[in-house]
């Protein structure tokens, strides 16, 4: 056993010098990233910074705008919606009106319609079927006539075909 231990030793050696490599190329590696870190805060301090500052100062200058334009924006909506509230209003008032005077022409109409319609139903009777009357009456005092004298024709020699019959289209209605 005795001959083992230089060569645990040995060993324990190799180890403790590779750990230590490893640790000089961590420090490297780290040294190296921070080295990448500083450059990297340093430019974002000198390119990014500023604009920030101009950006909360160009905030700040423009908050009391913005916030007049909002109000402003507020304040025309509502008198938007003010305004078609009045005209929806209006509309329906239009359309109202509309509607009423087209049921008063419809009931104006129908009773010019049943006027007429009465009117010629009283022309009917009182001229129309007294016509009619009067025509008849004509033609059978013609037709009595005619036969009269149809009566003569024949012992003067004439016969009934030679008679002139009433012509039906002369008839007054």
């Amino acid at each position: 056993m005795e001959n083992l231990l230089p060569l645990f030793i040995g060993v324990t050696a190799a180890a403790v010098v590779l750990q230590a490599c490893i640790l000089v190329a961590m420090y490297l590696a780290m040294r190296k990233s921070t080295t990448r870190m500083e450059a990297l805060a340093t430019e974002f301090k000198v390119k990014a910074l500023p604009m920030i500052e101009n950006a909360q100062t160009l905030l700040a200058d423009l908050s009391p705008q913005v916030k007049v334009i909002v109000e402003n924006a507020s304040e025309t909506s509502k008198d938007v919606r003010a305004q078609i509230e009045r005209i929806d209003a209006t509309v329906n008032d239009v359309v109202d009106r509309s509607r009423l005077q087209i049921i008063r022409a419809d009931e104006l109409l129908t009773r010019t319609l049943d006027r007429v319609e009465d009117a010629s139903e009283i022309v009917h009777k009182t001229v129309v079927s007294p016509v009619r009357q009067v025509s008849g009456l004509v033609q059978g005092v013609t037709a009595g006539i005619e036969f009269f004298f149809a009566g003569r024709g024949r012992r003067n020699g004439r016969n009934r075909e030679s008679r002139r019959p009433v012509p039906q289209d002369e008839m007054f209605i």
